[in-house]
């Protein structure tokens, strides 16, 4: 299956009804999922990229509930997250998540992202949540390589999700195209390492 070359495209990828995972470029503040996850850092601070971005849509009131939770626990370690109620944003939840800093793939990096989408996707299966969405978590100022990044959400999202009591739905909502194209194409290799579940992916094209 060839990715578009041109305009916007998102990929499903198909676990079976109900569950699906959808790939695509869009504004994760605009999500109307039950939870977005911020790409947090370890004080729980506004920062810049996805971080500012989710907490300027927001308004104030979920960097108050975030400083109440640093207050208790900070720094956060990377690996980790927490949650908050969304504010002004359209979903119920923030789940914040605190990714690693690359440092050249030998200090347990893939391990501590992929315990980013475990356990955040634990915590809203836990708030008994339907749907989700991720941004590409670390990929920013956190400087981890977009292509090993993909490598590791993506199958991490493909077990929790089969995994999961209440979640159907989780959506990686990326900012530019080529992060979305890495995404993308390793959704579509992902079946070879599935061969006893149900994994099939379609493309569709977004709406203008």
């Amino acid at each position: 299956m060839e990715l578009p070359h041109d305009g916007d495209y998102f990929v499903d990828v198909h676990l079976g009804d109900p569950l699906l995972v959808r790939i695509s470029r869009g504004d994760i503040t605009k999500s109307s999922t039950d939870a977005i996850v911020n790409a947090a850092n370890s004080m729980l601070l506004a920062g810049g990229g996805v971080c500012g971005a989710i907490h300027r849509a927001a308004g104030p009131a979920i960097a108050d509930e975030c400083r109440k939770i640093s207050e208790r626990q900070s720094p956060l370690a990377p690996g980790h997250a927490v949650a908050t109620t969304a504010g002004l944003l359209p979903s119920k939840y923030v789940i914040h998540a605190v990714g690693p800093i690359w440092r050249g793939g030998d200090e347990d990096e893939a391990q501590v992202l992929a315990n980013c989408y475990r356990e955040s996707m634990c915590i809203a299966d836990e708030l008994g949540l339907r749907s989700m969405a991720f941004p590409a978590i670390s990929t920013g100022v956190f400087g981890y390589p977009v292509k090993e990044a993909a490598a590791v959400a993506i199958p991490t999202i493909v077990k929790s999700l089969a995994a999961a009591k209440h979640l159907v739905f989780v959506e990686m909502v990326l900012f530019d195209k080529p992060t979305l194209d890495s995404f993308a194409a390793v959704a579509l290799q992902q079946p070879d390492a599935y061969p006893n579940h149900s994994y099939y992916c379609s493309i569709g094209q977004m709406q203008s």
